[in-house]
């Protein structure tokens, strides 16, 4: 791998390096984070771990997996603890949100941002669902705003939403504010202290096994119904196994949904790795890269989809050279016509070359 543009290797550089290089050995030119991320060696071996484990007849103790998962999360987007809930899909806590509003209550909404972020609200007849341009959410909030819903990065090209001017324009007009940091935690920093709800899934740039998502929420629980609730809601989940929750868990735990155990047995490791690393210094690592990819374009005579300071690069008409590109070794993914590349912690200079030099033939 070839980390040279980030300066002499020495000290933290080259921890950076080292734990990369142990833990992630790609064998194709992988530019498709924004779809699915690479997991790391350490991950690998403990799910398989686990699998042989319980294959046995002598499962590991996984619940603790959650637990640390759960806690990794946490210190990742600066919160306590007692309010991440562990779940497996952004859907289903923007499901549990919707239905927590009240009856008439508006939701303002960026246009075409993933259908997990906005759908659930759409399915509600009874509340008002305003769709504006991403760069107008912050002066589109009004009197009578009850919540503001938007993905902290696009899916589709990557572009960054002005979250401290959503914030402080929600906060004007007394609306609760719901990011969804699928496609940001894991190389944007993202203090979910300063917003009301929190969600995020760890397959993509937490580089987890799928099956793990995240819910943030404020230390009132944000006035949230546990509508899902089942045993691992309890205060003591191993004594509300049956008849109805006698008494829910009173953190964020009343949130949680059953878990898929092996895939929070690999999130363990995963986020772990991350915490290691720094958020920050993969954020370096990623936009290096991703400038790199853009002024190359530039030589070719391609632009971009505006997107500045994003891991993820959009090339408005490319998206059909999708299965060109494919075939010559490099994974990049076709998204409403355009060509998207996602850069992240174990790609290298020399895969942003190599991605150019096929798009220039």
């Amino acid at each position: 791998m070839d980390y040279d543009f980030l300066g002499p290797h020495s000290g933290p550089m080259e921890t950076f390096e080292t734990l990369v290089r142990a833990e992630f050995a790609p064998k194709s030119t992988y530019l498709n984070t924004a779809s699915t991320g690479l997991m790391p060696a350490r991950t690998v071996e403990a799910v398989r771990t686990a699998l042989e484990s319980a294959a046995a007849g002598q499962p590991t103790e996984m619940f603790a997996d959650v637990e640390a998962a759960r806690a990794s999360f946490a210190r990742l987007t600066g919160v306590p603890v007692r309010r991440v809930a562990a779940g497996a899909s952004v859907a289903v806590y923007t499901g549990l949100i919707a239905a927590s509003l009240p009856r008439g209550a508006e939701v303002l909404t960026a246009e075409a941002d993933f259908s997990s972020v906005v759908t659930p609200f759409h399915l509600r007849a009874d509340l008002v669902v305003r769709t504006v341009p991403l760069e107008r959410i912050a002066e589109s909030v009004r009197p009578g705003t009850a919540l503001v819903a938007v993905s902290a990065a696009q899916s589709a090209d990557g572009r960054i939403a002005d979250l401290p001017a959503i914030r402080a324009a929600a906060r004007a007009h007394g609306a609760r504010t719901y990011v969804d940091a699928s496609q940001a935690a894991g190389w944007l920093p993202i203090d979910a202290d300063a917003y009301d709800f929190v969600a995020s899934v760890a397959f993509k740039w937490l580089v987890c096994p799928r099956g793990v998502a995240f819910l943030v929420v404020p230390e009132d629980l944000g006035g949230l119904t546990p509508v899902f609730a089942g045993w691992v809601a309890g205060e003591e989940p191993w004594d509300s196994c049956y008849g109805p929750v006698a008494e829910l868990a009173h953190s964020a735990r009343r949130f949680d949904e059953s878990p898929a155990l092996f895939s929070y047995v690999g999130a363990r490791h995963s986020l772990a790795l991350l915490e290691e690393l720094g958020v920050e210094r993969v954020q370096a690592h990623d936009l290096a890269l991703a400038d790199r990819f853009r002024a190359g374009l530039a030589r070719l005579g391609h632009e971009p989809v505006p997107a500045p300071g994003s891991a993820i690069v959009s090339v408005p008409a490319l998206g059909a050279r999708q299965p060109e590109l494919s075939r010559a070794g490099v994974e990049v993914s076709d998204r409403a016509g355009n060509l998207r590349a996602a850069f992240h912690l174990y790609n290298t200079t020399a895969d942003v070359d190599r991605l150019l030099d096929v798009l220039s033939g």
